[in-house]
């Protein structure tokens, strides 16, 4: 288990990392044996890790590929990881530089593409994708959404997180619930989507997933 956080904004790089840092502290428990940031202009990204498979510091996140195209704060596990290491193996000079699950999924991204990749991903996880060339953020989660992945939208901000106490702990953001929205999702288990984006707060989107 860890947490994964970032924020896309029209803000100073330090802003954002202020911000990034405070969505941090809720995740804390999620992942208590490191905790990495990665900002560039625009966007910041956090994760906090719990090590499993690579102990090592190879395995740290925020985790930029071999390329520098990519940057991925990576939540779960990809049971068939060795699976797509043996065909990046094959397919790639790669030199690895540890063996963990979250390198060979960055790796394989870099070299297939997100859209090619998720479709072929065994596994349990929540991801944060930064393309700095594209200069764009994707998220994605497994099929079945068993690890936790929100994200908030403004008209000029984006931001994702394990937790929902992230958007508070990141500070001026209006957070007052929408009661009508929220007894529809305690009446049906989601939020009637009459529209594309459904107003769970009354000064934000939460986009349905």
């Amino acid at each position: 288990m860890c947490g994964i956080v970032g924020f896309s904004a029209n803000l100073e790089t330090s802003a954002l990392q202020s911000r990034v840092r405070r969505m941090l502290q809720p995740v804390r428990d999620r992942g208590p044996d490191a905790v990495g940031l990665w900002a560039d202009d625009g966007i910041a990204i956090g994760h906090t890790r719990l090590a499993v498979v690579d102990l090592t510091a190879a395995g740290r996140q925020p985790m930029i590929s071999q390329c520098g195209r990519y940057v991925l704060s990576f939540n779960g596990e990809i049971y068939n990881a060795g699976e797509l290491r043996s065909h990046l193996d094959q397919a790639t000079n790669i030199q690895w530089r540890g063996h963990s699950d979250t390198e060979t999924l960055l790796e394989y991204i870099a070299f297939y593409g997100l859209a090619e990749t998720l479709p072929k991903l065994n596994g349990m996880f929540a991801l944060g994708l930064w393309d700095r060339s594209a200069r764009s953020l994707s998220i994605a989660r497994d099929r079945f959404g068993e690890k936790p992945l929100y994200y908030i939208q403004s008209d000029t901000s984006f931001g994702f997180a394990s937790e929902l106490s992230c958007f508070k702990a990141a500070g001026d953001i209006d957070l007052d619930l929408n009661r009508s929205a929220l007894s529809e999702y305690f009446l049906y288990g989601y939020v009637l989507r009459t529209a594309r984006y459904i107003a769970m707060f009354p000064n934000w989107r939460l986009v349905p997933a």
